[in-house]
């Protein structure tokens, strides 16, 4: 049975190769898709057990979980915590660590994990089931859902034909103290680092220095960001884009709409979810089953219909009212930007963005 023993604590163009609130309740058909995978997934003798240290929230990932010892009689224990915390976590941990698997809400945490030499190579099934720009060019993760950075806006305060045509824009004196930002969040900080890749630190902490002079208003979160827009106590965020789809599910009268940049803008990365296995595992197969397992297309299908993110497998695509993935990642962006620098560059964008004056 799923244990869940540690408490819920807290720690989009793609990020390519070279260098929640929950929508709604899981459907049961959604749940009992993973019943089929059982011989693929499950262990050679049907009682193995694996520990998950998850950066996703336990509303979102729980009855995948759960799905999962159900179709393969593998027990799970998870921790919930924020993907940087749990990564700083297994880190000082070291070879004593329980952990089996981690599942990060961006690569930054597993690029810092790799780099530390905390990370196994994945079996192929596993990594094949994406393309090789999902995924660490090491093998040591693999992404699970992909998530575009936008900029969402309240239609009844913003017209369309002022809203901006580059994420550089928003340092014009006519967007002053109306962008809110999240610069303590890690999709935030992704984005960020993926910048000073593009364009150099010092071009890079001069957009944080003019944003924050600009007025920014700072939020905790993508969702704080979200639904002070619907409320109309900011005109616009940078945020995830599926925090809107659901904002507007659970409300179609809501007043928030996504702008999506241009493929050939950094304002419109794409970040993935990602899971890898810990090189101290005693579990390992039973660890590679768990990602097999998310990664299949029922599993991929459900992320894309209950929590509003593109799957990463082929031909599973995203949801309803979003612009395709593969026009999301066109211009520099398939050469350009190197996953694993979002873990090995984390310490350094966190400096930049405090001495920039963005957090207020």
């Amino acid at each position: 049975m799923l244990n869940t023993r540690w408490s819920n604590t807290v720690w989009p163009r793609t990020i390519w190769p070279r260098t929640i609130w929950p929508r709604k309740i899981w459907t049961v058909a959604a749940l009992l898709a993973g019943f089929v995978l059982a011989s693929a997934c499950s262990s050679s003798d049907d009682s193995g057990s694996v520990t998950v240290y998850s950066g996703r929230s336990e509303e979102l990932i729980g009855p995948l979980l759960e799905s999962f010892e159900e179709s393969t009689g593998i027990d799970v224990e998870v921790r919930y915590a924020g993907s940087a915390e749990l990564a700083i976590l297994i880190d000082t941990e070291g070879d004593a660590s329980p952990a089996d698997v981690i599942i990060s809400q961006s690569p930054g945490a597993l690029g810092f994990l790799a780099g530390q030499g905390r990370l196994v190579r994945l079996d192929d099934d596993v990594l094949d089931r994406v393309d090789s720009a999902y995924r660490a060019s090491d093998g040591s993760w693999v992404g699970i859902t992909g998530r575009v950075r936008t900029l969402v806006y309240n239609s009844d305060l913003v017209d369309e034909a002022d809203l901006p045509d580059s994420v550089f824009d928003l340092t014009d004196s006519a967007y002053a103290g109306r962008v809110a930002v999240a610069p303590t969040n890690s999709s935030f900080q992704d984005f960020v680092t993926a910048m000073r890749n593009e364009i150099g630190d010092d071009a890079a902490g001069e957009w944080l220095a003019a944003m924050g002079a600009n007025g920014s208003p700072n939020y905790p979160k993508n969702s704080a960001i979200v639904e002070a827009v619907g409320r109309g106590e900011v005109d616009m965020g940078l945020v995830n884009h599926y925090y809107n789809l659901r904002a507007i599910e659970a409300d179609p009268e809501v007043a928030s709409v996504n702008h999506f940049f241009p493929p050939s803008d950094i304002g419109g990365l794409v970040i993935v979810t990602g899971g890898a296995v810990l090189n101290t595992s005693d579990n390992a197969d039973d660890a590679q089953a768990l990602l097999s397992f998310l990664l299949d297309d029922a599993q991929q299908r459900t992320f894309v219909n209950e929590t509003q993110e593109y799957g990463l497998v082929s031909g599973i695509g995203g949801p309803s009212g979003v612009p395709p993935l593969n026009e999301m990642t066109g211009g520099f962006s398939d050469t350009t930007i190197d996953f694993g620098l979002l873990g090995s560059e984390l310490t350094a964008t966190q400096q930049l963005i405090s001495n920039s004056g963005i957090e207020q």
